[in-house]
């Protein structure tokens, strides 16, 4: 009990330190947004130290298949830390800010392209934005970008080459899976694919998807203004990590499926040679 409280509360520490790096990061923060971070550090710490301190899971999928969500942590974390260091650079340049701005725009220019992700995040912007402005959420989105590409090549290396969740034990599908109800009705490992290749697609649509509704909707209601540091540090975090997140989340219950499909093989052939021999 007492390692799960301390890892619980290890887990409630960081995630209130990832909400609370951009105010803490970038200068000039005011006092009302500093009021509403440590509101929001504070909810979400307590939301995760009761999740991973409970013994019955309610939310958070595999929860005891590492390092599934340490390595969604770490990129989010990752991103996060690095567009507010990047934004801080504007005010206050450091070697570290002025490495990473150097990162985001060689890899944002590199995939701006007509069509691209960060091309079309770009795009939403009002017409009338400066070209700072647009540089800046260039630079932004090609650094958030790159922090998603390398956590889903982690993870898929992590699946295809070292074999997990296998290499931790047993998968225990009701701990690490609380929202999917196996009894729900069908085949579950038909369920478990078609749930996979949703997330996928869904993961790969979303950087396309999210932009073009931001930019139809601007007729309708106020464009989006990301000339605050807040917002475009988290505006373009969640472009980026919930479309990895959905991919890598396809990838896992993909996994998991072909490993009921492989324990239903060694089953049928099990009672093949049982009838055999009888």
């Amino acid at each position: 009990m007492i390692a799960r409280m301390t890892s619980a509360t290890a887990r409630a520490i960081l995630v209130a330190l990832l909400i609370a790096t951009p105010s803490l990061v970038v200068p000039d923060v005011s006092m009302d947004t500093s009021q509403i971070t440590v509101l929001i550090a504070l909810i979400a710490a307590v939301l995760t130290f009761m999740e991973y301190n409970a013994v019955s899971p309610s939310i958070v999928e595999f929860r005891d298949a590492a390092p599934f969500n340490r390595l969604r942590f770490a990129a989010l974390f990752v991103t996060v830390f690095a567009l507010s260091y990047i934004l801080k650079g504007k005010v206050d340049a450091t070697p570290m800010t002025q490495a990473l701005t150097a990162i985001g725009t060689i890899v944002g220019n590199s995939i701006d392209f007509p069509y691209s992700p960060v091309r079309m995040v770009v795009l939403m912007l009002p017409d009338s934005s400066e070209e700072e402005l647009v540089q800046s959420v260039r630079t932004a989105a090609g650094m958030a970008y790159f922090s998603s590409l390398c956590a889903m090549t982690g993870f898929l290396f992590l699946v295809r080459i070292l074999g997990w969740p296998m290499r931790h034990g047993a998968f225990n599908v009701w701990v690490n899976m609380p929202l999917f109800d196996p009894t729900a009705g069908g085949d579950v490992l038909h369920r478990l694919h078609r749930d996979a290749r949703i997330n996928i697609a869904l993961g790969f649509l979303l950087p396309f998807m999210i932009p073009a509704v931001v930019k139809a909707a601007s007729d309708l209601l106020n464009p989006i203004t990301l000339d605050n540091p807040q917002t475009l540090i988290w505006t373009m975090t969640a472009w980026a990590f919930l479309p990895a997140s959905m991919i890598m989340r396809g990838i896992a219950m993909h996994r998991i499926g072909e490993m009921i499909r492989e324990q239903r093989e060694r089953a049928y052939a099990n009672v093949d040679g049982d009838l055999q021999a009888a």
